[in-house]
């Protein structure tokens, strides 16, 4: 007998984030208003003493909490991430914003199980600013990819990319706010893909699995 998605338990999701938080925002309004079926999020937790995201995750009712990580090393900040996040008995991690590194134990503690969000199409323009690089070379397209973490930078398979042509209108502010529009619609789609455990990762291939998937809608 296959088990459709709607008879999964809910995927819990632990939400990182360092600042505002509009792709946290972006991923509670869809799981609020049912685009985004068979995930909750069990906590979302900032290094930022005060970051507004956080301040939005109380106002919404949602677990929280703050580690703060000035002050500490990578391992030890991580290690106390991975202790609330598993707490929280999280399964799934979506990086919203998050503004750190994570050390290779994390990575490995959750393989293919961290999400991240980039303002790029990898692996072009990765790092900091994205926008503003695209902007500055010139491309004609560009626009956000959602990626699993590995231990490199902006480097793990691919599981969504959306792309925008550039205007001629655009500046870096303009072309900035319409990629984020799009990310706020590329994580949903994303962590969706995920949660319905329809695929497997092959080397940096993010794959379809149509069995499964045939199997769980009889």
């Amino acid at each position: 007998m296959s088990i459709s998605q709607t008879d999964r338990p809910l995927t819990s999701l632990g939400i990182l984030l360092s600042g505002r938080g509009s792709n946290f925002l972006a991923i509670a309004e869809s799981i609020r208003a049912g685009r985004l079926k068979g995930a909750e999020i069990a906590v979302v937790i900032s290094n930022v003493a005060k970051a507004p995201g956080i301040e939005k995750a109380k106002e919404l009712g949602l677990p929280h909490a703050v580690l703060v990580s000035k002050g500490l090393k990578r391992e030890e900040h991580d290690a106390n991430v991975m202790a609330c996040l598993r707490a929280h008995h999280v399964n799934l991690v979506c990086l919203a914003g998050y503004m750190r590194l994570l050390s290779p134990g994390f990575v490995a503690a959750f393989r293919h199980r961290i999400l991240n969000i980039h303002p790029s199409l990898l692996p072009a323009f990765p790092g900091l600013e994205a926008q503003e690089q695209a902007f500055a070379y010139g491309v004609r397209v560009t626009g956000c990819t959602v990626h699993f973490v590995d231990e490199e930078l902006d480097h793990g398979p691919i599981v969504v990319q959306r792309a925008i042509p550039v205007l001629e209108t655009d500046d870096a502010g303009s072309l900035a706010a319409r990629i984020l529009k799009e990310e706020h619609l590329a994580y949903t789609e994303a962590i969706g893909r995920v949660v319905s455990g329809e695929y497997e990762v092959r080397g940096r291939r993010y794959v379809k699995n149509r069995d499964q998937a045939a199997g769980n809608r009889e």
